[in-house]
């Protein structure tokens, strides 16, 4: 059987008795090859729960054990012609006893506990309540949601405001500007290893590289000098009658008082005299070009020399400045989120909770505990042989560390165990990391596998580097484009180049211009909902293009036809992608259907979000407390009822402090089906 290069690459990758360091580019079938890996060390006799294969999302976990089961499922059945046909496919080249392979499907079925096939948190989750004790939590440990996380948080936070947090909590408030406390409070929670310890000024300081104590006082001395007051106090009026910039500077003047010059007075003096951010010399003093020279020849000649000597020390100043400001907002912030993690850890333990994080710091700490981690890890060693470690382009520094620990006994020496040894295998993909946010580390794919290699090294074990190029999803096109955007991405450590399976395949890559957004001049109809954008609106423009576009495509358009030829073009061949769920998500969805074209619609609902939903939740919240008089106006314009805006207002406009329920019910006369109805659900 003759293989291609891209299966082949496949092949090889997927050797069981091989440590692998696999870079997979998207659409390179890297899930084909650990599930054919998998296979193949079963193949060899390796029993399923010596497998433990770790994925960074469930949806992918359930994913490879799908596609696992249903290849041995296959294999199963298969006479015995087409099994040897596809373990050949598999590069399994003896295929000796295929009874073997035959009983593989119930193996993995019957394995206790089943194919160790999880996320890391998954399984981070199943150490822990193996070795509670040891660990330091409690046996009946719960798992903490997000929205667990959440309520907690903010019951944390509502205590520290009315007890003895309140001041770490007013002294943060100086300097948060932000609606509300929960966005930064989560933020902290994710980042708590940073405030597991208290900090002192003096300390903070030295981070800025600030002398301890140095204040407002020792900024100004810094910046100001004997007789800058009058100087400023005599400048302000030869200013104010000079150019359009020099009366501007003279406004700005206006706010600070010269009789006293403060530390907090910088920013403003600092606006006057240091060029800006867009300068060629960004906040450098304007010595020499400020005022303009008509001025500074003319009644400002006097003053120039001290006023040189005063933007020289603005700028000197300005740094400090910066660096104070910058110190007392991190001493606050450190203050507050040591007192809050202190007290969030305190009630999650009461509780007896984990975060996701919590999993992964306990099971890291316990498999590198001095004094515990030799005995955890033999009794887990008893059930690991083989580790695999998909998407570890998002793998975070804890949790390598756990998956270090593993490993550690891989590069000690052969183990009689197995017929293979003991193997690690690690696909992933810098240019698809994606979870900086919850500390995931792309500079860490390459840096384990050089630790791996040193390690693996000292053991005359080798640890293969492969590198999967073939795309059987894109067309070259699209390909080459991708590697000329990421060609200078920092942080790739190599030139970025892809290959396409399908050389015939079509592709285009059309640069649009940028929708710019467009001041509305005059306000839309009363009428219309608060949260419609307007026609003008820069996502709703965006999203008539791409339909008008795609409507365009499928009318007048065509693709090469599987069996030659052409053929049209279908919605079905037009995927639209998105960062995000965005409103533009719905507004394109929109478009399209205003113009007739088939679209799939929204994959995800939100429940509460639908306005049938909402009018019913109105109607429900009216029958539960009749004195709700939104709820009852909600309900009343929605379908259910069909009551118009013209209607709503006379009903309840004028009507005083009675309830609309009342005025409805008075005004029977005039809305009799609809009170009926409404006495019926009242009744029911």
């Amino acid at each position: 059987m003759r293989f291609d290069d891209a299966t082949l690459r496949q092949i090889e990758a997927a050797d069981p008795g091989a440590n692998t360091w696999l870079s997979a580019n998207a659409g390179s079938g890297k899930t084909r090859v650990l599930t054919n890996r998998v296979a193949r060390l079963l193949l060899t006799g390796v029993a399923p729960e010596n497998i433990l294969c770790l994925t960074y999302t469930k949806a992918a976990a359930s994913e490879m054990q799908n596609r696992l089961f249903g290849t041995l499922g296959d294999w199963a059945m298969k006479p015995a012609g087409e099994l040897e046909t596809d373990l050949a496919k598999l590069g399994v080249t003896e295929t000796g006893d295929l009874a073997r392979a035959r009983r593989l499907f119930a193996a993995a079925i019957e394995t206790p506990g089943g194919l160790k096939i999880q996320t890391i948190h998954s399984f981070c989750a199943g150490v822990l309540r193996r070795f509670p004790l040891e660990a330091g939590v409690s046996p009946q440990f719960q798992e903490m949601d997000d929205r667990s996380a959440k309520l907690l948080q903010a019951e944390v936070l509502d205590d520290m405001a009315e007890g003895a947090g309140r001041g770490a909590l007013d002294a943060l408030a100086r300097f948060f500007t932000d609606a509300e406390f929960t966005p930064l409070t989560a933020e902290i929670v994710r980042r708590r290893g940073g405030f597991a310890r208290e900090v002192t000024e003096a300390e903070v300081w030295g981070w800025f590289e600030l002398e301890p104590g140095f204040g407002d006082e020792a900024l100004e001395a810094l910046a100001f000098a004997p007789g800058d007051g009058k100087l400023i106090a005599d400048l302000r009026p030869i200013l104010a009658g000079g150019t359009k910039t020099e009366i501007g500077a003279a406004s700005k003047l206006a706010a600070i008082d010269p009789e006293a010059l403060r530390a907090r007075d910088l920013p403003v003096l600092e606006g006057v005299f240091l060029t800006g951010a867009g300068a060629k010399e960004p906040f450098s003093a304007k010595i020499g070009s400020f005022p303009t020279k008509a001025t500074q020849n003319g009644p400002a000649a006097p003053l120039m020399d001290a006023l040189d000597g005063l933007m020289g020390r603005i700028e000197a100043a300005r740094s400090k400045r910066l660096a104070l400001d910058a110190a007392r907002k991190t001493l606050a912030l450190h203050r507050f989120a040591q007192s809050f993690v202190t007290e969030y850890e305190a009630r999650k333990q009461a509780r007896g909770w984990l975060d996701f994080d919590d999993l992964i710091l306990r099971a890291g700490a316990l498999l590198n505990d001095p004094g515990l981690a030799a005995w955890v890890l033999y009794r887990l060693d008893g059930g690991i042989d083989h580790i695999l470690v998909d998407e570890a382009q998002d793998t975070s520094p804890d949790q390598w560390r756990v998956i270090e620990s593993l490993a550690r006994e891989f590069t000690t020496g052969e183990s009689a165990r197995s017929e293979q040894g003991r193997t690690l295998f690690v696909v992933g993909d810098m240019k698809q990391s994606i979870y900086s946010f919850q500390g995931a580390d792309p500079s860490g794919f390459t840096r384990m596998r050089d630790q791996f290699e040193g390690a693996f090294g000292q053991v005359q074990k080798k640890l293969g580097k492969l590198e999967l190029e073939y795309s059987f999803r894109s067309s070259r096109a699209v390909l080459d484009f991708v590697d000329h955007a990421l060609e200078t991405a920092p942080g790739l450590g190599r030139a970025v180049k892809h290959k396409t399976f399908d050389e015939a395949r079509p592709g285009r890559v059309d640069l649009w211009p940028v929708v710019e957004k467009e001041e509305t001049a005059e306000p839309g109809p009363w009428t219309d909902p608060v949260d419609l954008p307007a026609e003008t609106d820069a996502g709703v423009r965006l999203a008539e293009t791409i339909a008008e576009t795609i409507a365009e495509m499928v009318e007048t358009g065509t693709l090469p036809a599987k069996g030659g030829g052409l053929r049209p073009i279908t919605p079905g061949d037009v995927m639209v992608l998105l960062r995000r769920r965005s409103p533009l998500f719905h507004q394109i969805i929109r478009a399209l259907k205003a113009r007739g074209v088939a679209v799939a619609g929204a994959d995800r609902l939100r429940i509460g979000g639908e306005l049938a939903v909402k009018d019913l939740t109105a109607l429900l919240a009216f029958l539960a407390t009749q004195e709700d008089d939104l709820s009852l106006a909600a309900a009343l314009r929605s379908p259910l009822f069909g009551l118009d805006e013209d209607g709503l207002f006379r009903l309840a406009h004028g009507r005083g402090k009675a309830y609309l329920w009342n005025a409805l019910r008075e005004a029977r006369a005039t809305h009799g089906e609809i009170l009926d109805r409404l006495d019926d659900l009242r009744d029911w």
